[in-house]
């Protein structure tokens, strides 16, 4: 589905196939490293799946899947630059198929808005990290698989490094007068996500 719905967005603006393999096979392979456990191509096919349920609610819709694809391009749990490696990358792999520059732009700060999850003034912006982080207020058992998933992905570090920013983490969302910017979103899993959290909170 991911593949299909990739080549039919990139058709829309080359028909030059050979680019169009080459762009869809890097996606693959940088989704599915063997460090990835969670940001991986099942994390691009749930992000999909949320947004098509608010397609009516997204102005660009071709920019958004961009974001969609190459916002965790670039992912290495050691760095803290990995929104700006992948808004790089997206901008080069744009120009080769010659994307509108003002499209662009839009795709760079949707990407950039994954990295602290504020309210954006774009309506398609705030659409788009709502769905990244749609992942919190899923039942317990997808929500503690993903945890789990990413303390893998930051297995570099010992508990001793880890928790307290995980915790960090936790409680910047948890002291959001709300998680999720949309009225969509948050009607939908703002309560679940508030407990999800403060239960993985105590866990550890």
């Amino acid at each position: 589905m991911l593949k299909l719905e990739f080549t039919d967005l990139v058709e829309k603006f080359t028909d030059d196939q050979p680019i169009i393999k080459l762009l869809w096979v890097e996606i693959e392979k940088q989704y599915s490293g063997s460090k990835r456990f969670y940001h991986n191509l099942s994390h691009l096919e749930n992000l999909l799946k949320q947004l098509t349920e608010v397609k009516d609610q997204v102005a660009d819709w071709d920019t958004t899947l961009f974001s969609l694809f190459y916002h965790d391009i670039i992912y290495k749990a050691s760095r803290n630059d990995n929104e700006e490696k992948s808004a790089e990358f997206a901008v080069k792999r744009l120009k080769m198929i010659a994307y509108p520059e003002t499209k662009t732009e839009l795709c760079i700060s949707q990407i950039l808005a994954t990295k602290v999850h504020s309210v954006s003034g774009d309506n398609d912006t705030n659409l788009f990290t709502d769905a990244d982080l749609s992942i919190l207020g899923q039942d317990w058992p997808v929500y503690s698989q993903y945890f789990k998933q990413v303390r893998k992905e930051y297995s570099i570090y010992p508990d001793v490094l880890y928790k307290p920013e995980r915790k960090k983490v936790l409680n910047h969302f948890l002291g959001m007068s709300r998680i999720f910017k949309t009225d969509w979103f948050c009607n939908k899993y703002e309560e679940r996500a508030r407990l999800n959290l403060k239960q993985e909170l105590k866990e550890l």
